[in-house]
């Protein structure tokens, strides 16, 4: 299953880059060898995952979504916020704990080893057929070894990650989802499949309701079961009443890192007879119960609101109050989301407030005791002093910067700046650069490196202090130092990644002067710089504002000089692959330099145009090395390599 795995993420990872960005990072050659060894699998198997490319998915879109009952209600389950009810439940018996997450359920059902129909949970009874949605589901086997008849059930979800990233390309704030569980029951209720095949939605199985032919004896050999047929299961671990509350602890330890959103936990009894002995009542099984996180609650008094300017202009209220030990962290500021939300809990500065964690990761408030609703709207943005104004958008009321040139709106390019294949600054992560451009700490990108004009004000903010100061002074400090192509990369330029920027400043011997005035004819000339790259770098560079914002930043930085690139560098034009852990170097970035630095190039997969695989493990039956051996491409170990050709 693994390699099936790894192998689809290659193929699809190597169709993506040639359909859409025109650029082969396998040969022919070896896309055959990997697509026909995927293929094999999946005959030898007899399992074949949604994502994988020997599957031509034909996108589906209706009218509605036909409902459909299902031949076993589903139940909603009894809930608890009492370890040592969970302890009581269990008794004797052994039993299986494991999350509850937090998307949409869904029904599957398969036929002679085929995902024939997918129903959604709807109200228990009913639910809608969302088949061609599931189709979609990435992580989800279209085809299974099973041949008789099996119906299971299991939660489609979204992970924090995929949720960040879909959000990430919504420019205005307002328009962001809220939650991935929302999102994820939209996606799944799409009436145009190709939607929802673009939402990365996974399903996590947690109950197998049949399987013709096939008895088990225990849920957990049901989830073993499911497992070598290709699912995902739910996490889950066998407890006793005697072990309950330190894997309850474990779980809500876990819960914070989690990937998948998660709002409590199941626990159920592994032996299915027994649970069967049971049966139910009018509104519960019997043999299962959901734990949910015991939401622990502080009285505070809110000190202050903090309108906090992001890159869409949207300004978000933050209370600000006095700390309090939730969960086990001290917790000072929560957000209040919008201008509808303030209001509804008359928020004033001096009431008194209940806070709590949502799922025991995000501080929220409760509840305002005092209810004084003494606020006042600020008609200034506190970044840049432009007006503010309130817009309604999707029936909530949002405080907006309506200056196009306010310096919040721009956080995401001074991530880039400090970013590590930019400038490098460590310790400023994107929260803090939000905390500095609010201050009024910095307007330009040459502002980073002026910061220590304001020591007092940083030391006293929430998460610094002097010794985190003086770290930051000195990640700064050593920033100052920087090449040219990492310059030019920093600048953010639409289309110019750090690779381009070192073929330009190569072509023109790192003279800056030079590679700024010239047109986009010269440019295109570049062997790897088209047209549109030149364009943008040629636009960018024509803007008198970003002309003049990176004179100002010349004052403040000084460009290493690089050594010119020798003609007979045995690495000139030459493509290295490095793989697997490195003993030498930092990290792989600082031999791709190294290499870079000498003319050579570094890819990430093996092919017939692969000079040498660098790999300290030899010997590893890994994809990489068995590829390098089919095509004769040479490994050498790190040391090897170092010594022959960086030496």
């Amino acid at each position: 299953m693994e390699r099936m795995q790894e192998l689809i993420e290659i193929l699809n990872k190597a169709s993506e880059s040639y359909y859409a960005k025109d650029e082969s990072i396998l040969s022919d050659f070896e896309y055959d060898k990997l697509y026909d060894e995927l293929v094999r699998l999946e005959e030898e198997t007899g399992i074949v995952m949604a994502g994988s490319p020997t599957q031509k998915v034909g996108y589906e879109s209706v009218d509605f979504l036909p409902k459909e009952r299902h031949d076993r209600p589903m139940l909603s389950l009894a809930k608890t916020k009492s370890v040592d009810e969970l302890a009581v439940f269990a008794g004797e018996h052994e039993c299986l704990l494991s999350w509850k997450l937090d998307g949409l359920t869904v029904v599957l059902t398969y036929e002679n080893g085929e995902l024939v129909k997918a129903v959604t949970r709807g109200n228990g009874e009913v639910g809608e057929v969302i088949t061609a949605n599931a189709k979609t589901f990435v992580n989800l086997p279209l085809r299974i070894s099973f041949k008789q008849k099996l119906v299971i059930r299991g939660e489609a979800v979204i992970t924090y990650d995929d949720f960040a990233k879909i959000n990430d390309k919504i420019e205005d704030d307002a328009d962001k989802y809220k939650n991935p569980r929302n999102l994820c029951s939209g996606s799944v209720r799409q009436l145009n499949s190709r939607i929802t095949a673009e939402r990365s939605v996974r399903a996590v199985i947690f109950n197998l309701v049949l399987s013709e032919g096939k008895e088990f004896a225990k849920r957990s050999e049901q989830f073993a079961f499911l497992k070598e047929q290709g699912f995902q299961v739910v996490e889950h671990y066998k407890v006793t009443s005697a072990n309950m509350a330190k894997t309850v602890k474990k779980f809500a330890h876990d819960v914070e890192t989690y990937e998948i959103p998660s709002d409590g936990l199941v626990l159920t009894y592994d032996d299915i007879e027994y649970s069967r002995s049971l049966g139910r009542t009018a509104k519960f099984p019997r043999d299962s119960i959901a734990f949910k996180w015991q939401d622990e609650t502080e009285e505070t008094t809110l000190r202050e609101i903090e309108w906090s300017p992001s890159r869409t202009g949207l300004i978000n209220p933050v209370a600000i109050f006095d700390t309090v030990e939730l969960e086990g962290t001290s917790v000072s500021r929560a957000s209040v989301h919008n201008l509808s939300v303030m209001r509804e809990l008359k928020l004033g500065i001096g009431d008194k407030i209940r806070v709590y964690k949502a799922n025991m990761i995000i501080p929220q408030i409760a509840e305002n005791l005092t209810k004084s609703g003494n606020l006042e709207i600020p008609k200034a943005c506190p970044v840049c002093g432009g007006l503010t104004e309130e817009r309604a958008v999707k029936e909530a009321v949002s405080l907006y910067c309506t200056n196009p040139d306010c310096p919040a709106k721009h956080i995401k390019g001074f991530s880039h700046f400090v970013q590590r294949d930019a400038f490098n600054v460590e310790g400023l992560s994107e929260a803090t650069l939000e905390k500095f451009i609010q201050s009024g700490f910095i307007k330009e990108d040459a502002d980073l490196f002026r910061l220590g004009r304001f020591k007092t004000e940083i030391v006293s903010m929430e998460g610094f202090g002097e010794k985190s100061f003086e770290n930051l002074m000195e990640s700064i400090e050593k920033a100052r130092n920087v090449t040219l192509p990492r310059l030019i990369y920093a600048l953010g330029i639409d289309n110019i990644g750090l690779a381009t920027a070192k073929l330009i400043c190569r072509a023109y011997g790192n003279d800056l002067k030079a590679m700024t005035e010239a047109d986009v004819t010269a440019l295109s000339e570049i062997d790897g710089v088209g047209e549109i790259i030149a364009a943008s770098f040629c636009t960018y560079f024509k803007d008198a504002k970003n002309t003049e914002a990176l004179n100002d930043l010349l004052k403040e930085v000084t460009i290493e000089k690089e050594e010119a690139v020798s003609s007979d560098s045995e690495l000139n034009g030459k493509t290295v692959v490095v793989t697997g852990s490195l003993e030498m170097f930092e990290n792989r970035n600082a031999l791709k330099e190294a290499i870079e630095a000498r003319g050579g190039k570094v890819s990430g997969s093996v092919s017939k145009n692969t000079f040498v695989l660098v790999n300290n493990d030899i010997n590893s039956t890994s994809s990489k090395n068995k590829t390098a051996k089919e095509l004769n491409v040479p490994i050498m170990t790190e040391a090897d390599f170092v010594a022959k050709y960086l030496g």
